[in-house]
């Protein structure tokens, strides 16, 4: 056995304990989708396709209400048209503002493509600056979490209509947002301006706890299908979930005024949607065991990643500190010939849209960009840090990241 195995071996001994704790809340998260699926009835017609306008999708109209049951909403919007979890988040944001208002980050800067559509930088044609809508941040404080004193403060301010809160890490060090913090701001905003809207950008962090933000008092929550709730099977699409009048506002700015959802046909039909909503809480849980995997193997090997392979964890990403462009290179490139799909192309950082530094990624996927699928990212700046997610079987996730750490010790 070389030593690589012998690493693998106490890492998964070493895992065991984490891994039955994440199969609890898969069960727990299965039951409940499980059981919206035998409240809402769903047959087996509800999975044919439309066309056209749409009008009286029956198997659209029901998988939104299951959507609402289990992230518990009023209401949701699920959407082929969306076309990726920017998309959602930005319609779920332009739902409560108008020129003049400001909107408030509670968690400090927005994920990179987010900032693009608010204007923080870029100057694209109709982000929100060109708009007249305001920008106003608060900041972590030094050990990653919320400043609560500062949140309080900001949200004061009479001109803020909407507060923004980002579950996940993105390309921050910091933690991702517990169920329990996400409620802990609730609080502190409800305290100073309750006519806020709470809008939580949930990509990467749906099914990883049992609850939910809306759960614990958030308006509204967006995220992309070809993350975590689409369980590797959804081929597209996103969704915006909370507040009725608010959903009814995302869908007036993903159509039309006067349309919303009423209208948006689903030409794939609606049976993968269903099927991947049914499995994602199981397809979560491979990706979190593929985290945790590689979070212990990485730290045995010597490398900086977050959290520790026994944290809780609210999303689906470990973030591995390289140090040096080349090793962040050479992992990635792993990970991709690690891959069940396009194993043989070689990844490089290119200009991704959306992005002010070059990107490199890493996604041998069934679903183009599926980062539920076991895929790896990273800015081409210090710390040189890849982002990995997904893993739609543990066991495929495992010898991926085998894969990577492998080339990494390959010359060396």
């Amino acid at each position: 056995m070389d030593k690589l195995a012998e690493l693998s071996a106490l890492a998964e001994r070493d895992c065991e304990p984490v891994f039955r704790r994440i199969d609890k809340i898969s069960e727990k998260n299965t039951a409940k989708v499980l059981a919206s699926f035998q409240r809402r009835r769903v047959s087996a017609p509800m999975f044919s396709g439309t066309t056209g306008y749409g009008y009286d999708d029956l198997g659209r109209d029901t998988l939104e209400l299951i959507w609402a049951d289990v992230f518990g909403a009023e209401a949701a919007l699920v959407r082929q048209g969306f076309v990726n979890g920017t998309h959602a988040i930005a319609c779920a944001l332009w739902s409560n503002l108008r020129p003049g208002d400001t909107l408030l980050a509670a968690t400090g800067a927005p994920y990179d493509t987010l900032q693009t559509v608010i204007g923080i930088s870029g100057s694209c044609p109709g982000n929100m600056r060109s708009f007249g809508v305001n920008y106003a941040q608060v900041d972590l404080l030094p050990g990653g979490e919320p400043d609560l004193d500062g949140i309080r403060r900001a949200a004061a301010d009479p001109g803020v209509r909407e507060v923004e809160l980002q579950r996940s890490s993105g390309y921050a060090t910091r933690p991702a947002l517990s169920i329990d913090t996400i409620a802990r701001i609730v609080s502190a905003v409800r305290e100073v301006n309750p006519g806020a809207a709470i809008i939580v950008d949930n990509c990467y962090g749906e099914f990883t706890e049992d609850r939910e933000p809306c759960d614990v008092g958030a308006d509204l929550i967006a995220g992309s299908l070809i993350k975590n709730p689409g369980g590797g099977i959804a081929p597209t699409g996103g969704y915006v979930a909370g507040r009725r009048d608010l959903v009814e506002a995302a869908a007036m700015r993903l159509t039309v005024p006067g349309i919303g959802g009423e209208c948006g046909c689903s030409p794939y039909g609606s049976r993968l949607f269903y099927q991947g909503l049914f499995t994602a809480p199981h397809v979560t849980a491979q990706a979190l065991k593929t985290a945790v995997f590689a979070a212990r193997m990485t730290a045995l090997m010597g490398f900086n990643s977050r959290p520790a392979f026994d944290a809780p964890r609210s999303d689906i990403i470990e973030s591995i500190d390289f140090g040096d462009p080349g090793l962040l290179v050479k992992f990635c490139k792993g990970i991709q010939s690690g891959s069940p799909v396009d194993s043989y192309v070689t990844p490089e950082p290119w200009d991704m849209p959306g992005y002010e530094d070059k990107v490199i990624m890493a996604a041998g996927t069934f679903v183009q960009g599926a980062s539920i699928e076991l895929s790896c990212d990273g800015p081409m700046r210090e710390p040189y840090t890849a982002y990995l997610q997904g893993g739609i079987t543990y066991e495929s996730g495992k010898l991926g990241v085998l894969t990577a750490l492998r080339a990494l010790t390959e010359n060396a």
